[in-house]
């Protein structure tokens, strides 16, 4: 079995000049994007568009790197901001309404523990995938194999080894569930903060028309 074939099925391989020749189309790519004019949006949407496996509407601020791009699988509404860093040796799958901050990192790549098995330089990437509505805050790393629930906030700084449930407020290293995300969140935006009237009516408009802002029913 070859080592494309390998690494696509989720088993242990090794980046050989196979694997490096399709690592070479996202290296063109993300030299493109990080050193494209940054005001220059509906450039960068372009790049994006080609650069991942399936996007729509996406909005990506430069720098961001990954090593195939076309393993990268994202909904409708999809942003991520500065620095953010993508191993996408297995697939990684965003949902709908998905929010990153600076410096994310989503890993899908991994070695062997033990250094007799790490230094025949096999590898391995496991799946990530992501729900609808999520946000990622700045410097979080999303471990391989996770899957992170819909409508989850997951805190600055965390890093995820394993799966958040949906609806859920989860944070820490490692990261882990600190409540549930309730109806009565849906007027607060910072610890405790009521939005304004102005703010508040705007988004009731909104939650009435389901103005692009749909997200799954709470369980």
């Amino acid at each position: 079995m070859d080592n494309i074939t390998r690494r696509d099925s989720g088993m242990l391989y090794i980046s050989d000049e196979a694997v490096y020749n399709e690592q070479k189309r996202a290296r063109i790519l993300t030299q493109k994007l990080n050193t494209m004019d940054r005001s220059d949006y509906e450039g960068i949407a372009e790049v994006i568009r080609e650069l991942f496996g399936r996007t729509e509407n996406a909005m990506v601020n430069p720098p961001f790197y990954c090593d195939y791009g076309n393993h990268i699988f994202v909904g409708r509404n999809f942003f991520a901001n500065y620095n953010c860093c993508f191993l996408d040796v297995g697939k990684i799958t965003f949902g709908d309404n998905c929010l990153l901050g600076p410096n994310v990192c989503i890993s899908t790549a991994g070695h062997p523990v033990h250094p007799a098995a790490r230094n025949t330089l096999y590898e391995y990437g496991i799946d990530i995938t992501v729900g609808n509505s999520v946000w990622i805050g700045a410097n979080a790393v999303i471990c391989p194999g996770v899957t992170i629930g819909d409508c989850c906030v997951i805190g600055a700084g965390s890093v995820v080894t394993r799966d958040i449930p949906a609806w859920s407020v989860a944070a820490g290293n490692p990261c882990r569930v600190l409540r549930r995300i309730t109806e009565a969140d849906r007027e607060l935006y910072y610890s405790g903060r009521r939005a304004d009237d102005e703010a508040l009516s705007a988004m009731r408009e909104k939650w009435a028309s389901g103005d692009g802002i749909m997200y799954p029913t709470a369980p």
